[in-house]
């Protein structure tokens, strides 16, 4: 082999090298950035991209891909001086290689760092029940204020959550026995509402009944008088009737209505509920003569309707057992109906 070959096989060498060396494949979800002489020029893009042989050269080779970044436990004291153990999970994404490269050392560790800190902060400005109830107003102010501190990075924080409150034991068990008492304390207070609620409905019922109770007796008195009302009325007219017939000169009206009531006496001394058979002075002339001026009545009545006809003499009335037995000043036994004298 001559020196000839030696300088072509030199060159095929040398153009591969170089020719290697200007050719870069990017790799999806990576951006390169490119220094010349040790100061960034650009950054190349995912795919097939040209340097400048001996002048060009990658610098950073940057994940442009969501990534997800674990927080360590860390102590916090809250704003009621309690202590807390935290952790999290934090997730960002690169968004200008070029400054996730050259505005940061160690990138992760700056945005961890960043990110523990402001767990201090704003978890530290809470009192421990509103840091165990608000998980998301954590999360909101820890994303609103680190996203804000990382963006010169040119890192996008798209989510910061806590994973993990713990606080201490005898502090959990403090708050055990004060949410049962809190719960004791709401229990007896509906109870206590309940029962007034029903001694209420109670009350309301009662008064509703003798409301009631009370219209009804109101009404029944109205009732009642204006029935003795119109039983007066019957009476005056009855008594004003029976007066001008006695002043045409009708006496037998008079009759009609005193026996009317004597025979009303009768029947109610016959009705007594507390004896069947009563013992009582009486008169038997007295009922039968006025027993006698009630069917002189009714003859004169019906001799007013009829034509006029030949006068019948009056047969002779026999007085009966009774009205023998019956006189004046004696003692008579009246049997009711259905009893045996």
């Amino acid at each position: 082999m001559g020196g000839f070959d030696i300088v072509v096989i030199s060159l095929v060498v040398f153009a591969a090298i170089v020719l290697f060396s200007a050719i870069k494949t990017v790799p999806q979800g990576f951006n390169y950035t490119v220094q010349r002489f040790g100061r960034y020029t650009r950054t190349l893009s995912p795919g097939l991209n040209l340097l400048v042989p001996f002048f060009d050269r990658v610098g950073a080779r940057m994940n442009m891909m969501e990534t997800v970044l674990e927080v360590p436990s860390q102590e916090v004291i809250t704003r009621d001086n309690a202590t807390v153990t935290a952790n999290g999970i934090t997730f960002y994404q690169v968004m200008d290689a070029a400054r996730a490269a050259y505005e940061v050392n160690d990138l992760q560790n700056a945005i961890l760092n960043l990110t523990m800190t402001n767990i201090r902060s704003v978890m530290g400005s809470m009192d421990l029940d509103q840091l165990l109830s608000n998980r998301d107003e954590i999360n909101e102010r820890l994303l609103r204020v680190v996203d804000a501190a990382a963006s010169p990075w040119g890192v996008k924080l798209t989510r910061i959550e806590i994973k993990d409150i713990d606080p201490p034991r005898n502090l959990v068990d403090s708050m055990a026995r004060q949410m049962m008492a809190e719960r004791e304390k709401r229990a007896a207070i509906l109870e206590a509402e309940g029962r007034r609620a029903a001694e209420i409905l109670k009350a309301e019922g009662q008064k509703q009944a003798q409301i009631l109770e009370a219209e009804g007796r109101r009404e029944a008195a109205f009732r009642d008088a204006e029935a003795r009302e119109r039983a007066a009325e019957a009476e005056a007219r009855a008594t004003a009737m029976v007066s001008e017939a006695i002043g045409q000169g009708d006496v037998q009206a008079i009759n009609y209505f005193i026996a009317q009531k004597y025979v009303d006496a009768l029947a109610a001394f016959a009705h007594s509920p507390n004896q069947k058979t009563f013992l009582m002075p009486v008169e038997a002339s007295g009922i039968i003569g006025a027993l006698g001026g009630i069917g002189e009545i009714a003859r004169e009545a019906f001799a007013s309707k009829a034509p006029a006809a030949k006068p019948v003499r009056p047969a002779r009335r026999v007085p009966d057992a009774g009205q023998q037995a019956a006189v004046p000043g004696t003692t008579v036994t009246v049997p009711l109906p259905g009893e045996s004298t």
